[in-house]
């Protein structure tokens, strides 16, 4: 089996601190605050600079800078104890969740999960939104649990979007290329030492891959680039960046991701129990089983049987049109010669991904997913119902109630989102257990034993934090590119952190809304120019390069950010990534969602917003159907999807603010700070945490999904 070689060495560091280099190399370390102090301890500056990336950092740093580390007993004190740490998780152990029988050997995964993009780290820019970061979130928790899992993914030299805000507020993309050499990422080498390239089967003309990989705990994330010189010159931009607006190159991604994903697998050796799909995208992986049952001899229908018996899959798309749908013409030309093998005829291979409503639209990735797996599932319980409505015509002999689309709500990898100065109230407070027991609910009633002032203290540090970001980044671009003056006024230069703050951040698409806030521009005004009570509101989000309706939005907003008339208390903090999620996240005080239900699927950005004890105010729908308890925030709208509600949801946001938050906020105690607000704090995390955790969620896809799909073999 080929194997990952680690970058070349990093021959400036001492002996003594050597295992610095794995643990570089191992991604464990980003959600480990002891391990990333281990980095952060040589230099702060430089771990600053490096954008946390410890990789890069170890490449830049001075050999007198290591040397000294490597003397320093206080420090090798530490390396020791997060060196022992690391090696003692990295000891692949018993899973109780599988008995005995269902234990994979040591070469063998459990579970192949595909997805088009990953959210791991802003050092590794594979990811778009929402679903990278839930495809991120669940390998790690994978890998806490001991659960063995392979990811198959693209790596994007060009990552998704780099934003970069125009003088008229229209938003730019900027080139950069992906460093390969300075991110926790390796080459897949053969045994005759050159990295490992292989062709996608019986697609032609021929397109090859090269295997990268990234070691994520004890699981492993290996991805495909076709930015090779074995490939024409139209094929190297196949993963050039995520979700071509090109549909026949978005066919030909697709066709890699899956079929190319399987194969890669096979190639490398890796022999799994079941697929687990993120989406529809990467489903042509089901028929790259079949095709391999196949030439075992079975017939077509026997194979695809025993795949779909062994495949989950996640949709998290409540609309139509966010569904991948190609031409028969383009599916013909890419598929002509790949379909004898399955034993299909053309007709008998096109069905397989025919909408029995919109026969004539082409062939519908969800429903091939939908038709050739056994298990299916939203992404929350609101979302399962808006999925059965949209896919009941493929069960046309059951009722609603009854289609075979179940939810598992999403959840968010504690052990990352949660800040690290939060982390210190909890292991204060919570009991010393609580990180590997934090999907028990009960735990988190001892959230009460934080003393309010103590809580309250610790999100006004943050607040600061966030503030002072952003102004740094205003500063920056101040002195590197002169910008202007209203375009640095729009990025935050004017935020006080003694104001009531709301944050906003989202993918810039319509039926996000991000522009809800601003409908009734004299009551808006109003709040944020309050004499005695006034709010702020921050805004980060990137529309696709392809979506000229979200720019049109993002624009419309950043105009008003710098609008006198808005106080400077409007801010639009570009090129929104992991870094300025976390901030955001744990610094605003509100958290706002209202996007036009029952369009969001699910949305996890105010899970983690609970977690670190920012509430949540949110239109009703997706988890927050779930999670709001009339305690722990607010809530407003329903999910009747009528065609026209912005004059009415803004309504309710602005009655809201006015009514119970901003009183709220204000309602200063004699001790300095609003015991109010922290109550609601404190029930956010109280109510949230343990339910929307990822380890809720995994085992939840073990328990109900893997262990009774892998009994079938």
């Amino acid at each position: 089996m080929p194997t990952p070689t680690v970058h070349p060495n990093f021959h400036n560091l001492p002996e003594k601190i050597s295992g610095l280099a794995n643990l570089a190399e191992n991604l464990w370390w980003s959600w480990r605050p002891r391990a990333r102090m281990l980095f952060k301890m040589l230099n702060r500056q430089a771990w600053k600079e490096s954008g946390h990336n410890p990789d890069k950092m170890l490449r830049e740093l001075s050999p007198e800078i290591l040397s000294a580390a490597a003397d320093n007993p206080d420090y090798l004190r530490h390396y020791n104890v997060v060196m022992s740490l690391f090696n003692s998780y990295m000891v692949r152990k018993e899973n109780p969740l599988f008995n005995a029988e269902l234990e994979s050997a040591s070469d063998t995964a459990a579970v192949a999960y595909f997805s088009a993009e990953y959210g791991l780290h802003r050092s590794l820019p594979f990811y778009a939104g929402g679903l990278g970061f839930l495809a991120g979130d669940f390998i790690k928790e994978c890998s806490d649990l001991n659960i063995p899992v392979v990811a198959v993914g693209f790596m994007y030299p060009e990552g998704y979007l780099l934003q970069r805000i125009r003088d008229d507020g229209w938003q730019e993309h900027i080139d950069e290329r992906f460093d390969r050499e300075a991110a926790a990422i390796s080459r897949v080498m053969t045994d005759k030492g050159r990295q490992l390239i292989f062709k996608v089967p019986l697609i032609d003309p021929p397109i090859h891959v090269a295997v990268w990989k990234i070691a994520v705990g004890t699981n492993a994330l290996y991805l495909m680039d076709t930015d090779i010189e074995q490939n024409d010159p139209w094929n190297r931009t196949i993963s050039a960046r995520l979700y071509s607006g090109d549909l026949e190159q978005r066919l030909r991604q697709e066709i890699v991701l899956g079929i190319g994903g399987a194969e890669m697998l096979e190639k490398l050796g890796l022999h799994f129990r079941l697929i687990h799909l993120n989406e529809g995208h990467a489903a042509f992986a089901l028929l790259e089983r079949i095709r391999d049952y196949r030439l075992d001899g079975m017939s077509f229908d026997d194979a695809f049987t025993a795949v779909r018996d062994r495949t989950v899959f996640t949709t998290h798309t409540p609309v139509a049109a966010g569904h991948d749908v190609f031409p028969f013409y383009l599916m013909e030309k890419y598929f002509r010669s790949y379909w004898p093998d399955l034993g299909l005829d053309r007709n008998g291979f096109l069905q397989l991904g025919v909408h029995p409503q919109y026969p004539h639209q082409g062939f519908n990735m969800t429903v091939l997913a939908l038709k050739a797996s056994a298990f299916r599932n939203a992404v929350s319980r609101n979302h399962a119902l808006v999925s059965r409505k949209m896919w009941q015509s493929l069960w046309p002999d059951k009722a609603l109630a009854d289609v075979p689309i179940d939810s598992i709500t999403n959840g968010v990898h504690i052990p990352t989102w949660v800040e690290p100065k939060i982390k210190m109230l909890y292991d204060r407070y919570l009991g010393s257990t609580w990180r590997d027991n934090h999907d028990n609910p009960y735990i988190w009633e001892l959230v009460e034993k934080i003393p309010d002032q103590e809580l309250w203290q610790t999100h006004y540090w943050l607040k600061i934090k966030l503030i002072d970001a952003i102004r740094e980044r205003c500063r920056k671009r101040w002195v590197s590119e002169h910008a202007s003056p209203s375009i640095l006024l729009a990025g935050g230069a004017m935020l006080d952190p003694s104001i009531l703050t709301l944050g906003f951040a989202r993918r810039f698409t319509t039926y996000k809304r991000a522009d809800l806030i601003l409908n009734d521009l004299p009551r808006i005004k109003r709040l944020l120019n309050d004499r005695w009570q006034p709010i702020q509101i921050i805004f980060a989000g990137k529309a696709h390069p392809a979506d000229d309706p979200g720019k049109h939005i993002l624009q419309k907003v950043f105009n008003a950010c710098r609008d006198p008339q808005m106080g400077g208390r409007m801010a639009f903090v570009e090129d929104y990534g992991e870094q300025t999620a976390q901030v955001l996240l744990h610094g605003v005080d509100l958290w706002l969602n209202n996007p036009l239900p029952p369009m969001e699927a699910c949305g996890t950005s105010g899970m983690k917003a609970a977690l670190n004890g920012v509430p949540h105010l949110s239109i009703l729908d997706g988890w927050w159907i779930e999670g709001y308890n009339g305690r722990n925030g607010w809530a407003f709208g329903d999910v009747s999807g009528e065609s026209d509600r912005t004059g009415i949801d803004a309504g309710s946001i602005y009655q809201l603010l006015e009514d119970e938050i901003i009183p709220l906020y204000y309602d200063m105690s004699d001790d300095g700070f609003p015991k109010g607000w922290v109550r609601v704090m404190k029930e956010a995390i109280r109510s949230n945490a343990a339910r929307f955790s990822a380890r809720r969620m995994v085992k939840e896809y073990v328990q109900r999904y893997y262990v009774n799909a892998i009994k079938t073999l």
